[in-house]
C-alpha cells in the first residue's frame, strides 16, 4: 500500500451493498489512487438480512433504479442487477480481519466482496461466501477485535455528519460524497 504516514491517507467510507460504493471503489482503482486510501466498511443499512432476501416489488425498483444510475455514472462498469441486498457486517468483520493482518490482502477481499456481488449477485452475508472468497487467509474474529473496529468505523463515519456512502475524507478534514466524475476524485486528491 503506501509508504506515506497514516496522516496522509484518505479515509474511504463504504458499504459493500451499495452500488455507488462499488463504482467509486472501482474508479478510485482505476485512477491508481486506492493505495492512498484507508478503506472502512460501514453498514448504511444495518437492517438488512442474513441471508440475503430477493427484493420484488417497491424494493425492487429502487434497487433497479440504483443500478441504472450506476450505469449511468459509470460507463463500462461491469455491474448486474443483484437479487436482493445482504446485511453486510459478516463481510465488513472479515474485511478488518484481513487488513489487520496484511492491508493488501485486505483490500484485494474488499474489491473481490464487491465484484461478488455486483457482478455475481453473491450472498456476501453467507459465511460460507466470504471463506471462498478470502480463501486460505479466511480469519476467525477470535479475539473480538474485528467487531470493535468495525464499531469504531462506524462511529467515526456518523461523526463526519454524513450519513450517505460513498464517503471520502481527506486528511485536512474534506469531504466529497458520493459516486462523483473522474476529474472530481482527481481533484479532491490534489
Amino acid at each position: 500500500m503506501n509508504t506515506g504516514s497514516a496522516s496522509d491517507r484518505f479515509l474511504l467510507y463504504g458499504d459493500f451493498n451499495c452500488p455507488f460504493c462499488y463504482a467509486l471503489h472501482e474508479r478510485l482503482h482505476d485512477l491508481s489512487l486506492i493505495d492512498r486510501c484507508e478503506w472502512r466498511g460501514v453498514q448504511h443499512a444495518p437492517q438488512l438480512p442474513r441471508p440475503m432476501k430477493p427484493w420484488s416489488g417497491s424494493l425492487g425498483t429502487e434497487l433497479r433504479h440504483e443500478v441504472a444510475m450506476v450505469q449511468r455514472l459509470a460507463p463500462g462498469l461491469p455491474i448486474a442487477l443483484p437479487p436482493g441486498k445482504p446485511n453486510t457486517l459478516p463481510a465488513i468483520e472479515q474485511a478488518v480481519a484481513l487488513l489487520r493482518e496484511d492491508v493488501r490482502k485486505g483490500m484485494d477481499f474488499v474489491q473481490q466482496t464487491y465484484r461478488a456481488f455486483w457482478c455475481d449477485g453473491r450472498d456476501i452475508s453467507d459465511p460460507l461466501i466470504l471463506k471462498q472468497l478470502a480463501g486460505e487467509d479466511f480469519a476467525e474474529d477470535s479475539d473480538g477485535q474485528n467487531e470493535v473496529i468495525a464499531q469504531k468505523w462506524e462511529t467515526a463515519w456518523h461523526a463526519t455528519g454524513q450519513n450517505g456512502v460513498p464517503l471520502l475524507v481527506s486528511p485536512d478534514g474534506d469531504l466529497l460524497v458520493g459516486c462523483v466524475s473522474e476529474e472530481q476524485v482527481r481533484q479532491f486528491f490534489l
